[in-house]
C-alpha cells in the first residue's frame, strides 16, 4: 500500500493531466473545425454550442466535469486530509485552463468547477447556488456575467459547507483563476460588449 504522500503526489499529477485533455477541442477538430478561431475562441462547452449546437456543447461540458470527477472522487476516498483533497480538487480546474498539450492556453475553468461543488458542496447550500445562477442567467442571459458573479460566492459557500480553512483557501483559488481565465469576458461586459447567450439552431 503507498503511503499518503506517495498517493497525493500520484493524484496530483494524474489530476492535472486528466484536467488538461481539451475535449472542446478534440471534438470540433474531428468535426473539422478549429474551435479556438470560433465564437470566443475558448475550448469549453458554451463556445462548442455556439459552433456545433447543443448536444456537443452539452457532451464536451460533460467530458469536462467527468475528467474532474474522476481524481476529486479519488482524493476523498484515499487521501485523510481537508488540504490534500483541496489540493487535489484545484489541479483538474489548473489543466483545464492551462492543458499542456495546447500551449498551456485552455478554457475558462467552469465545467471542472461545476464537478468540485457537485462533490464538495453541502447540498442545501448547492441548491440555493444552483437556484441563483438560474435566476441571474435567466434575467441577464449573459454566460459569463452569470459564472462571474456566482463564482464570487465560491469562498462563502465553501466555508459554511465545511468550515475548513483548507476548503476556504480553495474557494479563494478558484475565485481567482475563473475570474482571471475571464479577463477578456470582463472587459467586454465592461464595454457593454459581451454577447448574450444564444443556442445554434441548427443542432
Amino acid at each position: 500500500m503507498l503511503s499518503p504522500t506517495v498517493n497525493l503526489i500520484i493524484l496530483i499529477i494524474f489530476g492535472y493531466l486528466l484536467g488538461s485533455i481539451p475535449w472542446g477541442y478534440l471534438i470540433c477538430k474531428a468535426k473539422g473545425i478549429d474551435i479556438r478561431k470560433v465564437g470566443s475562441g475558448n475550448i469549453g462547452g458554451t463556445n462548442v454550442i455556439r459552433a456545433l449546437g447543443l448536444k456537443w456543447g452539452l457532451l464536451v461540458s460533460a467530458l469536462d466535469i467527468l475528467k474532474t470527477v474522476i481524481p476529486v472522487y479519488l482524493a476523498i476516498r484515499i487521501l485523510p486530509f481537508d488540504w490534500q483533497i483541496a489540493s487535489v480538487a484545484i489541479t483538474p480546474v489548473l489543466g483545464h485552463i492551462f492543458p499542456v498539450w495546447l500551449k498551456f492556453k485552455g478554457g475558462k475553468g467552469i465545467a471542472p468547477t461545476l464537478a468540485i461543488l457537485l462533490l464538495l458542496l453541502d447540498w442545501k447550500i448547492l441548491l440555493i447556488w444552483f437556484f441563483f445562477w438560474i435566476l441571474i442567467f435567466a434575467v441577464f442571459q449573459i454566460m459569463s456575467f452569470t459564472n462571474l458573479l456566482m463564482i464570487s460566492f465560491l469562498p462563502l459557500a465553501f466555508w459554511f459547507s465545511f468550515f475548513s480553512l483548507a476548503y476556504l483557501i480553495l474557494g479563494w483559488v478558484l475565485f481567482g483563476l475563473i475570474w482571471w481565465a475571464h479577463r477578456e469576458n470582463l472587459e467586454r461586459i465592461k464595454k457593454g460588449i459581451e454577447p448574450k447567450f444564444k443556442f445554434k439552431k441548427t443542432l
